[in-house]
This record gives C-alpha cells, structure tokens and sequence, in this order.
C-alpha cells in the first residue's frame, strides 16, 4: 500500500496493513501538507512597544504577545467592537484560487502520499476572536440574531476554502478548533448542539461530498459531544491528549463511530514525565488499543515539545517505537 492508501484506510476502518504516522523533522510522514498560500489583498504588520509585539491578522483582529516569550500570543482589539461593525467586516480572501496554487503543486509533486489541506480555522474558532472570547460567550445568550449572521460569513468562506482545495487534489481538509478545558466543555452541550452542529453538518458535508475526510484537532475534555461531531461528519480526532480520556474507553468510544485517532504520546500527562519505559510503552499501547486489524490510528509528534518542556530525546523514544508497530525498521539518528 502506498502512504495514501495506508491513510485512507485508517480513516475508513477498512483494513490498513498498519498504522498511518506523521512525523515531522526529516522523519516519516505519510502526508503531504499545505495551507493557504499569501495573500494578494492583505499584508500583516508587526510593531513593538516596549517589551510587548502587536500584530494583526486578515479579519483585522491585533493580537499582543511579550517579546522573547509566548509564541503566538492573545486578542488585544478585537474587530468587531460592536455589533453595528458587522455590516464593515472584511472578510479575507481566504478562497481567492492564487491562494491554492501551492497546495495543488505540493500534492501533484507526491501523489503517493495523503493529500492534506489546513483550514484557516473553524466557524467557532474564528469567531471567538473577531470578538473576543469571554464577549462572544455572552453573545451566544444575548446576541443570537448577529451571532448566527457572523456564523453564516464565516461558513460561507471556509465553504470557499474547502472548495478550493477540492480542486487543489486534497484528499482531506483538517482544521484546529478547541471546545474543551480539562474536565468539561466550554459551553453547554446543548448550546453546542443548536448553535454549532448545524454549522458543522454543513462544513463536513461540503468536504464529504467533494471526496474528501474533515480531520479535527481540538483540546480539553470533549467527550460529551463526541458522538455529535462523529454524526455531524468528523472522520477523525486530533488529541494531543488522549490520557484525559482514559485510553481504553477513548478506543472503544471511536471504534463504535469509526472515528480515527490522530495523536502523539499524551502531551500532558506521559511526554513530559521523561520517563523511557513509559513512554515506549504509551506509544505501542496505543497503537494496539486504536490500530486494530480495520485501522483506526495515526501516530504523530506534538510541533512544540519545547513549550511542553519534553527534550528532542524523549520524543525520538516514541517516533521509534510508533515505527516499531508500524513494522517500519526504526532508524536511529
């Protein structure tokens, strides 16, 4: 099997030979990644005052962040500061057809591999920002009638840009929305369900029927709309935090929606302990429990192993024993 069938298997459950991996880093990966190229209608500005860096993004949000320390930072002014600025939001260029150029190059160039390409986030994930997070929360209750207009802007052009990597040759889209703290959901599970379900029906819907998967990471404890997410269209999880679940019930969980897991070695709780044995033996205990004879699993690295305090060494422990139960002969830098 090429990489693109070993994928395609494991997100189907349809009896994949082993485990899919991706790996960054000059390891092995059977994926082939892009995101939106630049835009041609929008460049970004940076400045800095004191000890503090301002930058903007394309919806026109400025974020800050302390120099030398936080990488990406937190919203200083939101763009909508009020309702009545809706009517004037830019919306980005986000499914302008140069911004795909590269995703079509990059997937032609390796067609032996999982043709992935990255949303510029999700309906729930953009919005929080163009109003800022803890004011969005009390819209949801107060502001139903513009919420569900800003919704509505937003899937269109995520709509656009699922769209636009159809014809790139994507294989699957995968976009980065967090719904979760440690032990519960940042809203209700009912709210998530009137507001958000429907969003998402229509977003995977418009992958499903354009051929392709809808891979999605998200942190914290989402357990009580997992069932949703798996019935609105979600082929597969991207949790960096899979102990929060409890692995044995995680498995059983997305085995009965054959719903894949996409994951490293549990970030929070196995990484970070440096500790060898448990972590090989996180790594082969996983692909066991969520890589079955159908499929199920692909294993990965988490991108800042400096951010969590876990050291190139610690991480190298899993990619090797990831390769071991994928029967790939492991190569020892």
């Amino acid at each position: 099997m090429t990489s693109r069938e070993i994928i395609i298997r494991n997100l189907n459950f349809d009896g994949a030979e082993r485990i899919g991996l991706a790996f960054t880093g000059n390891r092995y990966s059977d994926f082939a990644v892009a995101g939106l190229g630049a835009s041609s209608t929008w460049e970004g500005r940076r400045w800095i005052e004191g000890d503090t860096e301002y930058y903007d993004d394309e919806w026109g949000n400025i974020w800050h962040r302390k120099v030398g320390l936080s990488a990406g930072g937190e919203i200083y002014k939101p763009v909508l500061q009020d309702w009545s600025d809706l009517d004037k939001l830019h919306v980005p260029d986000f499914g302008a057809q140069e911004r795909f150029v590269e995703a079509r190059k990059k997937f032609s160039a390796e067609p032996e591999r999982y043709s992935l390409g990255a949303l510029p986030g999700f309906v729930f994930s953009i919005c929080r920002y163009l109003r800022k997070m803890e004011v969005y929360f009390q819209d949801l209750m107060l502001e139903r009638e513009n919420v569900d207009r800003l919704h509505g802007l937003v899937a269109d052009v995520l709509e656009e840009v699922i769209t636009g990597y159809a014809a790139a040759g994507a294989d699957g889209v995968f976009f980065c929305e967090d719904w979760g703290i440690q032990d519960r959901l940042l809203i209700s599970p009912n709210t998530w369900r009137e507001v958000f379900r429907p969003l998402n029906e229509r977003l995977c819907h418009a992958a499903h029927s354009r051929g392709m998967h809808v891979l999605m990471h998200s942190c914290g404890y989402n357990r009580l709309i997992l069932d949703d997410l798996a019935a609105a269209g979600i082929n597969c999880f991207q949790f960096d935090q899979p102990e929060i679940y409890g692995l044995e019930e995680l498995a059983q969980k997305l085995r009965e929606l054959k719903v894949c897991l996409y994951s490293p070695v549990d970030i929070q709780k196995v990484m970070p302990t440096g500790d060898k044995e448990l972590i090989e033996d996180t790594a082969r205990r996983m692909a066991e429990l969520f890589g079955g004879p159908e499929g199920g699993f692909i294993a990965k690295n988490y991108g800042d192993i400096k951010g969590i305090g876990v050291k190139e060494e610690w991480d190298e422990w899993a990619y090797q024993a990831f390769l071991e139960c994928a029967k790939i002969k492991p190569v020892f830098n």
